[in-house]
């Protein structure tokens, strides 16, 4: 695969004065209070991937590629997600429908409240939901060979670190960073309310520092593609270890995806968003409301417009629309893909399963962006169709034999295409 650039790009928009930093992190919490044990991680909740694990989940000794297709560098928490009523809510003196970060002892008052209540338990965040519906997708020799994906964060050497460990694993994405001595892995807690809005509580843990090393310099020194999650922006001194790790990976001829991630991320860490975009991005990935902050555009202004406007400065855009359709960017000009239609059961996830088609058919390498499009599209569809937020393996399986067949009998004609990926 061809990892050269797309081309010269221009300079970026002047940075906005207008923004403070900010610290706090986006879904995160930790481990060793309420006496968890290992025990506790594996019996004590209901997991929503163990009936759909890949083949080779018992393998303890994968076999490291010598280049990665697809490193992650993200966030990496567990998520504990439970349905609850709003006297659950009143009674620990929670805001429904909000975001908060919390400390060692908040998030234990809000687990006890939860003993003997039935939750679920997983290997969460954004970047980690991407990347297991792409290996999911590239699991199997269909257009090529069977993909390798990897994924970069940080966790302790609690149990919950070693479930995180262990459950992207089973999924065939292997975390490659060691974990920390002694540091309790991030986690976030999400409650449900029968009127279905999420109360999210979050605790940081070692999610709330990942540092640049010789270890994480090797790893994004052998990857075809490096993918930085947007989240990991909100961090303390994160922007260092940001641009080692992008430089590093151009360096090496890697293409370099950012995802946008969260509006309010976007708004208070802007000037950083831009300083990496201009610099090292081939590729980046977000949805309508994340492109406008990006472009520091009104909420009036179309998406058609923040796409355009943002592939002046990046090779290759990919925006969301929600049922409207998606875009990709390129140039200058916008390249609408119509939505794949579907019941909708569960939209949270639809953004991180249209990433993964996004760069599954790239890694394919293929060029016609339409083509791209339609998969991406229906990978969230499928997504936004069921309960919970990871593609599933049959699904993953029937898709990607789809577009095998698709691109095998509909040669692509046009010029909606890229050239140099």
């Amino acid at each position: 695969m061809s990892t050269s650039r797309f081309g010269l790009l221009p300079s970026p928009p002047p940075p906005s004065s207008s923004f403070s930093s900010f610290s706090s992190s986006s879904s995160c919490f930790s481990s060793s209070c309420c006496g968890f044990s290992q025990g506790d991680v594996d019996g004590g909740t209901e997991d929503e991937e163990d009936e759909d694990e890949d083949e080779d989940e018992d393998d303890p000794s994968p076999v490291m590629p010598e280049r990665w297709d697809v490193v992650g560098l993200g966030q990496a928490m567990v998520d504990f997600s439970g349905v609850v009523d709003d006297e659950f809510l009143e009674n620990l003196g929670l805001d429904k429908g909000t975001r908060k970060v919390v400390n060692h002892e908040e998030r234990g008052r809000v687990l006890r409240a939860m003993d003997g209540c039935s939750y679920k338990a997983a290997a969460g965040g954004s970047l980690s939901n991407s990347l297991v519906a792409l290996a999911r997708l590239g699991g199997r020799p269909i257009r090529g060979p069977s993909l390798s994906i990897a994924m970069a964060g940080s966790v302790g050497s609690d149990p919950l670190g070693g479930f995180y460990r262990m459950k992207l694993r089973r999924a065939n994405v292997n975390f490659l960073s060691a974990p920390v001595n002694d540091g309790t892995t991030g986690t976030v807690i999400v409650l449900t309310t029968p009127d279905a809005q999420r109360t999210m509580l979050a605790y940081q843990g070692t999610s709330s520092s990942v540092n640049y090393d010789d270890c994480l310099a090797s790893i994004v020194s052998k990857t075809n593609v490096l993918v930085i999650e947007g989240y990991l922006f909100e961090l303390p001194d994160t922007i260092k270890t940001i641009k080692k790790a992008c430089e590093e990976a151009r360096t090496n001829g890697a293409l370099v995806a950012i995802t946008a991630s969260d509006v309010s991320c976007i708004e208070k860490h802007y000037d950083d968003f831009w300083e990496v975009i201009g610099e090292y991005a081939d590729i980046v990935l977000g949805n309508s409301d994340e492109a406008r902050a990006l472009c520091d555009f009104s909420s009036k202004e179309s998406a058609v417009a923040a796409t355009r406007y943002l592939s002046h400065f990046a090779p290759l855009i990919s925006i969301t629309d929600g049922p409207r359709g998606s875009y990709f960017g390129v140039k200058g000009e916008a390249i609408y893909i119509p939505p794949s239609h579907c019941l909708p059961v569960d939209t949270c996830g639809a953004g991180d399963a249209y990433a993964s088609g996004v760069l599954y058919g790239i890694l394919r390498g293929v060029s016609d962006l339409k083509g791209i499009g339609s998969l991406a599209a229906r990978v969230a569809s499928t997504v936004v169709g069921q309960q919970g937020t990871r593609l599933r393996v049959q699904d993953a399986v029937e898709l990607a034999e789809s577009f095998a067949y698709q691109l095998k009998n509909c040669p692509a004609v046009g010029s909606d295409h890229i050239s140099s990926l």
